[in-house]
């Protein structure tokens, strides 16, 4: 059950990642998804390192914490998907 609750996570934070970040992001739902589990475990790790994974009520530190990881995993994910794609060419 709780591979179901990160995927879940990943998603509904990856989705608010792209939703934060300019522009338009090219990269598939399902690596969306992916970058917003990433974020999430980031988030978590830093939260534990500074001590404020676990507090009575609502856990708004770690759940900031989680968004700002996925938002940065999703925007270097995203330029590498489109390096890797070939859609982050400049023409000059």
């Amino acid at each position: 059950m709780s591979w179901l609750w990160a995927i879940i996570v990943g998603f509904v934070l990856g989705l608010i990642a792209r939703a934060i970040l300019p522009g338009k992001q090219h990269q598939p739902l399902w690596l969306t998804t992916l970058f917003g589990i990433i974020g999430s475990v980031l988030g978590n790790a830093v939260a534990t390192w500074i001590g404020v994974a676990d507090t009575k009520g609502i856990d708004w530190t770690r759940h900031l914490l989680q968004l700002a990881g996925a938002v940065l995993v999703v925007g270097l994910g995203e330029m590498a998907y489109g390096a890797i794609r070939g859609k982050n060419r400049q023409t000059t």
